[in-house]
Parts: structure tokens; sequence; C-alpha cells
């Protein structure tokens, strides 16, 4: 059986479809001190599937918390997690004294609660098995990468695809393998959340179309920037490709006034760019 809770409701009907699995609701009261009461369907089979979407996502490891431990009461023995976008993996070290390395924290959380873990291009830096993070033998990250290219070329044939920095360059190879485009990446120096430097590849960039791609777009200055300095020397046209479209406040808004033409975004996280569908891969992995 796959649960889900009533904001994910229409991804959670496709899913279920896609991989032939009953669908049940998960229901949440929220009490006026601001607790989540969650009911759960009385009885549920030894397999079940949870999915949700760890975007915005602090409330929603409290809701995975109480949905899995009454899961196993309710008789769940082998309880899966589906979370197409997968939160707290960038933080992998502590960079400064005192500093949280959350990503060993949520991963052990969430290794506590659930006997597989599914998801799709989680932000990992220096780690290539999402097993080191989560520490179970069911940790399975998979890539939009391929399904990214395959939808670029019916678009975009001819473009540069162009990783932001370094960190992009898993996703852009596989993306440009899938499309048959060329490639590259740049390099980045972050010095905050919104003061990026970014360093084009040696590249005659005039009257190419170039698109932007990445595992994920938050407040877009990095993109912001890269097409900005695109642009300026002398691509044609800059487009952005991205697997977890989250898109903070004024991100998108950012893009446009940077010059990027086109967003295009996964099904990960639910936003009015998404174009590309990961729940036949999420569907397939479910299967297997």
């Amino acid at each position: 059986m796959l649960l889900a809770f009533d904001d994910e409701l229409e991804r959670a009907e496709r899913l279920a479809a896609a991989a032939a699995l009953p669908l049940a609701r998960i229901a949440r009261h929220r009490f006026p001190d601001g607790e989540l009461k969650l009911t759960l369907p009385v009885q549920l089979p030894p397999r079940t599937v949870l999915l949700r979407t760890l975007a915005q996502p602090n409330e929603k490891l409290v809701e995975l918390l109480l949905a899995a431990h009454t899961a196993r009461e309710l008789g769940a023995q082998h309880l899966t997690l589906v979370a197409p976008y997968l939160a707290y993996m960038r933080q992998d070290v502590a960079f400064a004294p005192g500093e949280a390395v959350s990503q060993r924290i949520v991963g052990a959380f969430l290794a506590g609660l659930f006997d597989r873990v599914i998801t799709v291009d989680p932000h990992l830096h220096r780690i290539d098995d999402l097993r080191a993070a989560i520490p179970i033998a069911e940790a399975i990250a998979l890539s939009a990468a391929p399904a990214i290219g395959a939808f670029l070329r019916s678009r975009c044939a001819g473009a540069l695809l162009l990783g932001p920095d370094q960190e992009a360059e898993q996703w852009v190879r596989a993306a440009a393998a899938a499309g048959g485009f060329d490639w590259a990446c740049a390099r980045k120096t972050r010095h905050g959340d919104r003061d990026v430097a970014i360093e084009l590849p040696a590249l005659n960039l005039r009257g190419r179309a170039v698109v932007l791609l990445d595992d994920m777009a938050s407040t877009g200055t990095t993109l912001a920037r890269a097409a900005r300095q695109l642009l300026g020397a002398g691509a044609a046209r800059v487009d952005v490709a991205v697997t977890h479209g989250l898109f903070v406040g004024d991100a998108l808004a950012a893009l446009r006034a940077a010059g990027v033409s086109q967003v295009w975004s996964a099904d990960t996280v639910a936003h009015p760019t998404n174009a590309i569908a990961v729940l036949p891969l999420l569907a397939q992995a479910l299967a297997q």
C-alpha cells in the first residue's frame, strides 16, 4: 500500500497507478498550539510505502517520525520512504567549530524509521553512495539526468549543457550523454547564500544556445549570475533545467531578470515549471 498526505495526493495517485499499488491517505489535524495529530488506515499490509517530498522539511520530518512508528503498530513490517526530494543532504562536514552535520544526523534519523529510502538526485558533495548518508542497505538514489537529457533533445538540439559549478558535473555529463549534447562546467566560488562568483569555461560561446543544468535551484543566485555572464559572453540564448525546483522567494523572477528564456524542472517538487516526469523512475524502483 502507498500512504500519502493530502497535499501530495495528485502525485501519489500517479505513483500508485504507475506502481500498481492501492493508495490510502494519512489524515492530519493541527491543534491550536501547532502540534500535529496523524490518523493512518487501521490495518496496513506488511510492506507499506510512504510518499513524502521533503521540500520545506522541518515539520515533515516530525510527520515521518509519527507516521513511521504508527505504521509499524498497524501492521507494517517493511517500510519504504519515497522522498522525491530529500532535504538536509548538503551539510556533510562541519566547516566551523560547533556546526551540526545535518546529513549525518538526518540520515541516521531516517535509517531508524525506514527499511528502504528511495530518492532522486540527492544533493551530495563528497560522497558517491547514499548509503554513506543513510546507513541502511536499501538507500537508493535515482537520477533524473537521463530524463532531462532526453527532454532537452527535442527542444534544444545543438545547445551546450553547462553546469554552473563542478559539483554539477555528474548530472551534466549524464544528461549530455542521454541527449547527445556537448557539455562543460563553470567554476563557482561561494561567499554567502546569495553571493557567488562564476568563472565560465574557456569556450567560444558567441551565438550558442546554452542550457544551465543543475540538481537543484533554491535562491537561483548561482544560475542567475551564470546566465548574465553567458549572455555577456555572446550566448544567443540561455535556458535552465533542474531536477529540484525549490525556487524560494523571488528566485524565478531573478532568473527571468537575468535573461533566462525557459525554466524547466522535474516533478520532484510541485512547481509551475515542472516539465520532466520522474514518477516512472520511482515506480520502477518500487517494482524492483
